[in-house]
């Protein structure tokens, strides 16, 4: 495979960044990772795993028209929901991988909204997400397959999408939802600080408030950040010096152990960040560096994507499931997936092979029973 040119891969990592602070500038980011990959559309948008609501953020090179439609009547018919919200953050996952194309051809939502643009595949990645519902980008082909490096430029670009979209959480100061990604999940965000090449604290998101009023992994000392884990504390210092002679410029992870597995293997990871890009706001001034806090952990999720992870449901199967929790009849369930009653009765049938359910009540108890 060959490797991006260093130069186009910058160029794309720095407009990401630029949207953390300013989120005007997601839609030009957005077009810059769209090319990057290959694709030919991009889309940045709120997506609720269990019912048809969809907010799109920021969007390159779409039909408005087919956007519209996507949010008013066929996101329900989406055959890739709700598995795709249940892809772990920062997953890059295609279509084609969720959904054999033979199967989404039989579905009303190729027939009606995919075919008539010429969409052939898509390539998503989760930006973040709650129990339910989710953020994500998504890049389209149209008309032609997806080259198999667009998977591997997309994993270059996610974990910057993720950085830009946890330290754009920090600038919202009231914005509105659809100014920056910062809606309602901040119990699943990393922790963010904002420091200088001396380690001193300039700003920092709630989660990382609170983990420094704790005092169990970090705490503040002389308007210092600081590791309690001396070992880490002199990771983090030597990083941020390093960060500082190389000029702040985007680099690789730098992951620092702050606590062992039995208190959750909480890591820190050192973010080289532009002080000009992050000055202008008139917070952040002298800021070389975030700093990310997190644990391997999963964060809380909803019965059926506990269920669907335990029984190895596919895609189509989480859906036919998910559908059968709020509709009677497979006639019902059928109308409202977009798809033949015999596809469902074939989905159940799998369900229950693997679960060992021998009714759909029996079924319901053992989802609901996930839930205590």
């Amino acid at each position: 495979m060959n490797e991006p040119d260093p130069a186009d891969l910058s160029a794309v990592i720095a407009r990401i960044y630029d949207a953390a602070v300013d989120p005007k500038d997601w839609s030009g980011a957005i077009e810059s990772v769209c090319l990057f990959v290959g694709g030919d559309q991009a889309l940045m948008y709120w997506h609720d795993a269990l019912k048809p609501d969809v907010d799109t953020l920021f969007r390159f090179n779409d039909d408005p028209h087919y956007t519209r439609l996507y949010e008013d009547r066929y996101a329900a018919l989406n055959p890739l929901f709700p598995a795709f919200a249940f892809h772990p953050v920062g997953g890059v996952v295609s279509a084609s991988d969720m959904v054999p194309d033979a199967e989404m051809q039989g579905t009303r939502f190729h027939r009606e909204w995919l075919a008539p643009q010429g969409m052939t595949d898509s390539l998503g990645v989760v930006l973040e997400r709650d129990a339910t519902r989710g953020a994500f980008l998504t890049v389209q082909w149209q008309g032609k397959p997806m080259e198999p490096a667009a998977r591997y430029r997309m994993a270059l670009l996610a974990p910057h999408l993720l950085r830009s979209v946890a330290i754009g959480r920090l600038f919202v100061n009231g914005r509105r939802r659809e100014a920056a990604l910062t809606g309602a999940l901040d119990h699943v965000e990393a922790g963010v600080l904002l420091v200088s090449e001396t380690g001193r604290l300039l700003l920092a998101n709630a989660r990382g408030r609170r983990m420094i009023e704790e005092g169990r992994l970090l705490r503040e000392v002389g308007g210092r950040v600081r590791a309690t884990s001396t070992v880490a504390d002199r990771a983090v210092f030597e990083h941020l010096r390093a960060i500082g002679e190389r000029d702040g410029n985007p680099g690789d992870d730098h992951a620092i152990p702050l606590s062992d597995a039995a208190d959750g293997h909480w890591t820190a990871t050192v973010l080289p960040l532009s002080d000009e890009r992050l000055g202008s706001t008139g917070v952040a001034q002298g800021a070389v560096a975030a700093i990310f806090v997190r644990s391997p952990s999963q964060a809380v999720v909803s019965p059926l994507e506990s269920f669907a992870r335990r029984h190895h449901l596919t895609a189509s199967e989480i859906r036919v499931v998910e559908a059968m929790l709020r509709l009677t009849g497979v006639d019902a369930i059928a109308d409202a997936l977009g798809v033949a009653g015999s596809t469902v009765k074939t989905h159940l049938k799998h369900v229950f092979r693997k679960c060992g359910a021998r009714t759909q009540a029996e079924l319901i108890r053992m989802i609901a029973g996930l839930s205590a």
